[in-house]
């Protein structure tokens, strides 16, 4: 039995899911009821946020960055680290403009125009999380950041957060190297390098928690010593509670980062696709 639009909303508030082929919906063809659907089912998703937002206190910091500057500062060491000098001013300016802050006075826009319906959830909850609201399902996922194409979303609170090696920008960041073509910079882009950066699909989160890390690393230890005091330092906390990260084989990758001349090729080259070695023309792995 079809349900009703108001039980297709109150799936979509409660799990995210929701019936792509809209069938729901009233309309004269699928465009028509995709289009009502999607805007019923946001605007329903903006009015349970608001809901559960009406009374809670909201971090003020973020009103109060300069989102674009800090952005630019944190980012920079990486991009010299990863990219060639001629790259670096394109790939600047897209990562510059790349972080939204989840706030009151964004979250309307982002919960709209977000692409996809799930995401959009997702983000609702990335949201409520953030101001330590009611989420929307109990097993909602407890995300700290999004990474989405070439937009990095996080909470308001990311600026009061006091994690000593904890970086969400730097994490979220690290996933647009994989998620962007280099065509869409105007970079060149050859059958071996289409994106940025290429990272090995099983060592995406080992890439982006490795560069989180050795970001920190980098930015408070003053020399080799320090740097590897805070690593041991590190290695005695809790470690990334994520089943796609193998522990012992990033804290190799963090080990080697940190006595490296270009950490962050280092970590590159450990989260990098097999090379290919070729024989009579022919690519073998």
């Amino acid at each position: 039995m079809l349900e009703s639009a108001d039980q297709a909303i109150e799936r979509y508030l409660r799990s995210g899911d929701y019936d792509a082929g809209f069938r729901m919906w009233p309309g004269d063809n699928y465009i028509a009821s995709a289009k009502y659907g999607d805007a019923s089912l946001r605007k329903a998703l903006i009015s349970a946020v608001h809901c559960r937002t009406q009374k809670v206190t909201h971090p003020g910091a973020a009103a109060e960055m300069d989102v674009v500057a800090i952005t630019q500062e944190k980012v920079a060491p990486m991009v010299k680290g990863l990219f060639p000098p001629h790259e670096r001013d394109a790939i600047h300016e897209v990562l510059a403009h790349s972080v939204v802050v989840l706030s009151p006075a964004t979250i309307n826009e982002v919960l709209e125009q977000t692409p996809w319906l799930s995401t959009a959830w997702d983000l609702a909850n990335l949201y409520l999380a953030g101001v330590d609201a009611e989420l929307l399902a109990e097993d909602a996922p407890n995300l700290v950041g999004l990474s989405e194409g070439t937009t990095c979303y996080l909470s308001a609170n990311y600026f009061d957060a006091t994690g000593r090696f904890d970086d969400f920008l730097i994490h979220e960041v690290a996933h647009i190297f994989h998620n962007c073509k280099r065509r869409l910079l105007g970079l060149r882009e050859t059958r071996q390098r289409e994106w940025l950066l290429e990272i090995d699909f099983s060592k995406r989160e080992t890439f982006a928690y490795a560069c989180e890390t050795y970001s920190r690393i980098h930015e408070v230890g003053g020399g080799l010593q320090a740097r590897q005091s805070l690593l041991a330092e590190y290695g005695q906390g809790p470690m990334p509670a994520d089943d796609r990260v193998e522990v012992d084989e990033y804290l190799d990758i963090l080990r080697e980062a940190v006595v490296a001349r270009n950490g962050w090729k280092r970590i590159l080259d450990r989260c990098s696709p097999p090379r290919r070695a070729r024989r009579g023309g022919v690519a073998l792995v």
